[in-house]
């Protein structure tokens, strides 16, 4: 760092201004592409999950394909475990080191305390960082990433790159269905009386989230239910003005999600769509067969 300010103040004494990079971070949850993380220099902060006693690093050691398998077969529902503190303080300063500061935009402050890590790290670092709750997950906080990334290859101040971040987590909605309520009463969401007679009852449920909370918004007996909830989904996605980009997520559904992903492409044949598995936090939580849709306008 002294190396680094001493280059800068000498460039800067003769005229040149010296502009420090930004760089970004998210947690594993952000539903992004390897490529996109490649192509756009995204630093990840992994979360961690134990199944049956081990413990095993997003992206690390499991993938999110692998971790389907293994909650499936678990004797008990996974534990999901925000970053460690110092993962964050470590990864900071080591990107902070060429006088860059850092943008961290994290997962939803409702289903992880990994926001709350990030910025207490943040503190912590010798790194100027500022820390966004994405007030959302998987792909929805993956279109913030991408675009925080885009404006920051753009030369945007860390504060611009804020407000665009901002200005997608504003235009962005997402709809998850719920088949199989077992994890949520497994996880305590729901308690174990009430799961179990939506289970007596074939019972699903359409959730949204809603400014950073997840909010039932349609519940009711068999898929009926869930193709009323898609139905009003893609009413909602024709009524939005130009759709930008989709995501379609799912734990262990990928037939579920295609079905989404030919309907949305007939809806709107122009816009492009990521299908992907989803991360396990959100596989934890929702379940075997959950799906969720999501977009964002401009």
């Amino acid at each position: 760092m002294l190396i680094y300010d001493s280059a800068v103040q000498i460039l800067e004494s003769v005229g040149f201004r010296v502009m420090a990079n930004v760089k970004i971070v998210t947690d594993s949850s952000a539903g992004l592409t390897e490529e996109e993380i490649e192509q756009h220099h995204i630093n990840i902060v992994p979360l961690s999950v134990m199944i049956d006693g081990t413990v095993y690093v997003e992206r690390e050691t499991i993938t999110n394909e692998q971790f389907m398998e293994k909650m499936v077969a678990a004797k008990t529902l996974p534990k999901t475990s925000q970053p460690p503190l110092g993962k964050f303080v470590d990864l900071f300063d080591e990107l902070g080191k060429d006088g860059s500061e850092v943008v961290c935009i994290t997962m939803m402050a409702s289903i992880s305390g990994t926001v709350d890590a990030a910025r207490q790290a943040a503190q912590l670092s010798n790194t100027t960082v500022t820390i966004v709750d994405s007030q959302t997950t998987d792909r929805g906080l993956a279109f913030q990433v991408l675009a925080a990334a885009e404006a920051a290859e753009n030369g945007a101040t860390s504060e611009a790159i804020v407000a665009k971040t901002i200005e997608v987590r504003d235009h962005s909605r997402l709809f998850m269905g719920v088949i199989k309520l077992d994890n949520l009463v497994a996880g305590g969401r729901i308690s174990r009386a009430v799961g179990l007679v939506s289970n007596l009852l074939n019972i699903k449920i359409g959730l949204e989230v809603i400014d950073g909370q997840i909010e039932v918004t349609t519940k009711g007996r068999g898929m009926k239910t869930i193709s009323k909830f898609l139905e009003t989904a893609y009413s909602e996605m024709q009524k939005a003005g130009h759709i930008v980009s989709v995501g379609i997520s799912h734990a262990g559904a990928p037939e579920t999600a295609e079905q989404i992903a030919d309907r949305v492409r007939e809806l709107f044949p122009n816009v492009p769509i990521v299908v992907r598995q989803t991360v396990p936090i959100i596989a934890t939580h929702a379940g075997q067969g959950a799906f969720a849709l999501m977009y964002y306008t401009d």
